[in-house]
């Protein structure tokens, strides 16, 4: 008989929960999903080389040879275009799987670092609300994500393209269809570069998250334990700060001092990763996407919940959505920040080792990444 599984959520009917739950995407004819998943695919290929052009990044170890010429000089050698990872065009069901996986792969060592008093039972009936919860978590979600880069893919990188959710927004926005998907992919191939460009990135960050979720699993195992009542206070709290906008994020209310240190490291380094992505995208101009105006000024209103239920509004808070959004803002203002007082030469110096990104005092204050880094 197979021992029972001492994991915190049956990951699998996790997956299973966030597909039955999860709404239906746009209708489309055949031919328009031929279109659309051919039409991503090949924007994920173009964009690589648009993304190596305007960040002026290589993957670690990419070198530019060098050869003689008969007539005695060196010359560069134009390096063959680098393979970032896979692609895959994907559903909302497929994308909350692939989801499950990597949350699995995350907060496995978290939890098996616990000490055994400290574990929970791993009952079939605890585990399965785990399931729920994050099931329909990623149910919701599944129907925001237009397109999600995983350096923690099965073997290796991967990037996710959710086909449903690129044209429901493209259809909302009004926008035109090869621009905004060449435009989605240049953000995601940017996250590509940056995990090959600082391979020790993704182990840092992997570090950071598991210290942190470990901790976490701590307290949230003690908030289990804990009675009803206060339980449900936590969770009337953490609505009533939603809406009112208070909520930096949902995990506030059960973090401590140190967890609190780690988490602001953390989004330090998301919020470069998300800021300069935003940056890089639209810097290709309009030369290569040319509507990139009109697409960046339509998607920001969208970002900003223009014209959405109130509800919707409420629960974008309470999923975090919101203080992803200040992520992009913060990241991209440091990025902007760090080019005008050292050029695009000098801010690519923050992927040179894990000393060098910017701490979560020096992403609202950028000159002092600089006085840091360049002296």
């Amino acid at each position: 008989m197979t021992a029972p599984s001492t994991a915190p959520v049956d990951w699998a009917t996790a997956a299973q929960i966030a597909r039955r739950v999860g709404r239906p995407g746009p209708v489309a004819s055949r031919a328009e999903l031929d279109d659309l998943v051919g039409g991503l695919r090949t924007a994920a290929h173009d964009a690589v080389g648009h993304v190596l052009r305007v960040t002026r990044m290589r993957p670690a170890g990419d070198d530019v040879d060098l050869e003689h010429h008969p007539d005695g000089r060196l010359r560069r050698v134009r390096a063959p275009r680098p393979d970032l990872g896979d692609v895959r065009v994907v559903d909302r069901a497929t994308w909350a799987l692939a989801n499950t996986r990597s949350m699995a792969a995350m907060t496995g060592p978290a939890f098996a670092a616990l000490t055994p008093d400290a574990r929970p039972g791993g009952s079939g009936a605890a585990r399965l609300a785990g399931a729920a919860e994050v099931g329909g978590l990623l149910a919701l979600l599944s129907t925001k994500v237009l397109g999600q880069f995983d350096p923690y893919g099965e073997g290796r990188p991967v990037l996710l393209l959710v086909a449903p959710n690129v044209l429901a927004a493209e259809r909302a926005l009004r926008l035109d269809p090869a621009d905004f998907r060449l435009w989605v992919c240049l953000h995601e191939q940017t996250h590509a570069l940056q995990f090959a460009a600082a391979p020790w990135l993704a182990e840092h960050l992997a570090g950071r998250l598991g210290e942190l979720l470990q901790d976490v699993t701590t307290t949230s195992l003690d908030l289990a334990r804990a009675p009803w009542r206060d339980k449900a206070a936590l969770v009337g709290r953490t609505v009533l700060d939603a809406v009112r906008g208070d909520l930096t994020t949902p995990l506030d209310p059960v973090l401590g001092p140190e967890q609190k240190r780690v988490l602001a490291e953390i989004t330090a380094v998301m919020a470069l990763l998300e800021g300069h992505a935003d940056v890089m995208m639209d810097a290709v101009g309009p030369r290569v996407v040319r509507s990139v105006r009109t697409i960046r000024a339509r998607f920001e209103k969208r970002r900003d919940g223009e014209g959405a239920p109130r509800l919707d509004v409420v629960l974008r808070r309470v999923l975090g959505m919101d203080a992803k959004l200040a992520q992009y803002r913060d990241g991209a203002a440091f990025v902007r920040a760090v080019e005008k007082e050292v050029g695009r030469a000098g801010l690519n110096a923050v992927w040179a080792a894990p000393g060098n990104l910017p701490g979560p005092r020096e992403i609202h204050d950028p000159r002092a990444w600089v006085r840091r880094v360049h002296g």
